[in-house]
């Protein structure tokens, strides 16, 4: 009996299909500066039209994690691809740059043409969303590796900022007041606790919650915020400090990455509205109120630093740009790096 690629399990005309049907929501991320179309070795970027003084590349990585874990259970699929994209745009904004490109990687026991199609289309209205261009990609199928139902996703996100305007946090200083933006849930960090805590099965996922407004495996899916045009209009307004992305490690990790030596973050709970999902699982999993602040946003998906001067204009261009905003807490002179005034 002689063997060949597909009775060993990779299914190459499958591969080709997933790209027939992913080709569309492609194109529809591309920017003038794109110069290669689906298919080529290397997706090609001019930046020849950039008119910065002295241009830096920023880059990021990341993936969406066990969240992924919810997709297979509620076989949903269109809505991952956002998070992958998110979690790296988000990222690269923090320095002050725009997104350019997105390149995407994704991992499967079995090419199903339509799922990836579906995956693809999800991070596809991602980089709409940021402005970015997905100009490259890798399916791998790995039978025996992966069981056949499931897949793990990963992205790669190169912006461009002028070294003048880079956003590094350098000149934050006591009295600067800190602008948290709302999170639409979870986002993409903490779901191997969040797992723990809810069990999840295919029933559960589909029950609905009163205190939710809807089921629990829709409230674990929402798509990570992208938050790149709202900063992008703020940073045309007003000096923008620092930005803290809060993903994993939640405020007490990420707020002080963005902090001189010597200063620290005073957060006064009560100043923005926590959704409902962070105390049902406080409550459920028994959880340290500080060790909720050390894993999740807790609602709060960007933290920025801005001069007090700026509050009511912050305020006022984020609102605008149709995002929650909250003066959530100020820097303070302190050898603790977030400090968490609970209610």
């Amino acid at each position: 009996m002689s063997l060949n690629y597909k009775a060993s399990g990779v299914d190459v005309e499958a591969g080709y299909e997933a790209v027939r049907l992913m080709r569309d929501h492609v194109k529809s991320t591309f920017r003038p500066e794109v110069l290669t179309d689906i298919g080529g070795f290397g997706g090609l970027f001019s930046i020849a039209n950039q008119t910065m003084k002295d241009p830096v590349l920023v880059s990021g990585t990341d993936g969406v994690g066990t969240k992924l874990k919810i997709a297979f259970l509620m076989d949903r699929h269109d809505t991952v691809g956002i998070d992958c994209v998110a979690m790296c745009v988000n990222d690269v904004i923090c320095s002050g740059a725009e997104p350019l490109f997105f390149l995407d990687y994704i991992a499967c026991g079995k090419n199903i043409p339509k799922k990836i199609a579906l995956i693809v289309k999800g991070i596809a209205d991602g980089c709409r969303q940021a402005g970015a261009a997905l100009i490259g990609g890798e399916t791998a199928e790995m039978p025996g590796f992966y069981p056949q139902d499931e897949y793990d996703i990963a992205g790669f996100c190169v912006g461009i900022v002028d070294r003048s305007k880079i956003i590094d946090g350098s000149t934050i200083k006591k009295g600067d007041i800190l602008i948290g933006i709302a999170s639409s849930g979870i986002h993409s960090n903490g779901y191997s606790l969040v797992r723990k805590i809810f069990h999840p099965s295919k029933e559960s996922m589909t029950e609905y919650i009163e205190k939710l407004g809807c089921t629990l495996g829709e409230e674990l899916l929402k798509p990570t915020k992208i938050y790149v045009k709202a900063i992008n209009k703020l940073k045309e307004e007003i000096n923008v400090k620092g930005i803290s992305h809060i993903t994993g490690g939640g405020f007490i990790e990420n707020i002080p990455r963005m902090l001189p030596k010597g200063l620290g973050a005073r957060i006064e709970e009560g100043t923005w509205d926590i959704p409902p999902i962070f105390d049902m699982m406080q409550e459920l999993g028994n959880i340290d109120r500080k060790h909720m602040y050390n894993t999740f946003n807790m609602g709060i998906g960007m933290v920025l630093a801005i001069d007090e001067s700026e509050k009511e204009k912050a305020l006022s261009v984020l609102t605008e740009a149709g995002e929650k905003a909250y003066v959530i807490g100020s820097v303070v002179e302190s050898e603790t790096e977030v400090d968490l005034c609970l209610k």
